[in-house]
């Protein structure tokens, strides 16, 4: 089976413009993202999808494999385009915003690949009541065989009781797709749920697609906000200075 790794990577945030190219304990956001995912031992390939002439000149310096794409909405029509260039089974759409990126992040994602007839998949990861309160931290609910029901920004579920008892979870926005289903994705229109929730992955749950949620024990760090750059900084920095 081959996988394919892809970091889609826009240089003009509107919160935080040029950020993956933004300065974290003193490598590039984007060197870290790609440093962190070129671990895996599950992905055949791996390489950065841009629409910035700055982020190619940075990759081809650093001898970061890239592919130059036309302007884009959303990561996910960049990793389209990329579909549509590069032959593979699978498809990782790995956030280009995310530092904090493991490889087991991405060995887990792709792992209903091998035992399920998956065709979608993301992560979840344990949050606490404060993560749960936070419309910023999207949530994530499961059925019993580990397929999404639901996201939205909200706490759910809902505790009605107030029992204090109901475990949340965080969805950590690391896909994986087939070929097939990333070109279903895009055949079809937005759905009511995704432009409510402003949550594109609940095109799929409305057009009766499941997609496979893993747990994981590891968070992540996305870099949205100056704010974000910060904490992030700090974070890795003390790490490696340890």
């Amino acid at each position: 089976m081959k996988i394919l790794g892809v970091i889609p990577a826009r240089y003009d945030s509107t919160r935080l413009p040029g950020k993956v190219l933004r300065d974290i304990a003193g490598k590039p956001m984007l060197y870290r993202v790609y440093k962190n995912a070129s671990k895996s031992r599950v992905l055949s390939d791996l390489l950065v999808a841009t629409d910035s002439d700055l982020v190619v000149q940075y990759c081809r310096r650093e001898a970061i494999p890239v592919m130059l794409t036309g302007i884009h909405a959303s990561g996910t029509d960049r990793l389209r385009e990329a579909m549509e260039r590069v032959e593979a089974d699978v498809y990782v759409n790995i956030q280009g915003d995310e530092p904090t990126v493991r490889p087991d992040h991405i060995e887990a994602v792709v792992k209903p690949f091998f035992t399920a007839e998956a065709r979608v998949s993301t992560l979840k990861v344990a949050i606490d009541e404060a993560a749960a309160r936070d419309p910023n931290v999207v949530k994530v609910v499961v059925d019993n065989f580990g397929r999404a029901l639901y996201f939205s920004r909200h706490p759910i579920p809902f505790d009605r009781d107030g029992a204090g008892a109901v475990k949340r979870y965080k969805h950590i926005g690391i896909y994986a797709y087939t070929r097939e289903a990333l070109a279903l994705f895009h055949s079809l229109p937005e759905s009511f749920l995704e432009s409510v929730e402003k949550l594109e992955q609940l095109r799929f749950l409305q057009n009766g697609v499941a997609i496979h949620v893993i747990e994981t024990p590891y968070d992540t760090v996305g870099v949205d906000t100056e704010a974000d750059l910060q904490r992030v900084n700090l974070m890795l920095s003390g790490a490696e200075a340890k």
